[in-house]
């Protein structure tokens, strides 16, 4: 069993359902990857004050299989900021058996975000705000 991390932003909480599982009852690695971006896209988005796109998948590791029903905390960090560009290392993790529950990493990924203005081209990252 696996504790959840802490220092990390806990950017989205979601539950697949059967219309995202194979025949199996697996989900699809496709369905986790587009809630990965989502997550890794909040945190980028705010970091950059605005618009953000996704322009690379650096890695993407599935450690074990989700199912239908699993509820599944998403942790997205920045861990580099370029001049247009932002970095975001992600965990997910599954919770399951509601009566004992047992939780799992189950996905990690470093996605790659450029801000964007609103003419959907590049632009600088500003400087962050200290909290």
């Amino acid at each position: 069993m696996t504790a959840l991390p802490t220092g990390k932003i806990p950017a989205l909480r979601v539950t697949p359902m059967p219309a995202d599982a194979n025949p199996h009852g697996d989900i699809f690695g496709g369905w986790i990857m587009s809630q990965v971006d989502i997550a890794a896209g909040i945190v980028a988005a705010a970091r950059a004050r605005g618009r953000v796109g996704t322009v690379a998948v650096n890695s993407f590791q599935f450690h074990q299989p989700v199912f239908v029903g699993d509820v599944l905390p998403i942790y997205a960090e920045v861990v580099r900021v370029g001049n247009t560009s932002i970095t975001v290392f992600v965990e997910v993790y599954a919770q399951r058996n509601p009566e004992n529950v047992e939780t799992v990493k189950v996905t990690e990924a470093t996605l790659t975000y450029v801000a964007m203005g609103p003419d959907r081209k590049s632009r600088a990252v500003p400087p962050e705000i200290p909290r």
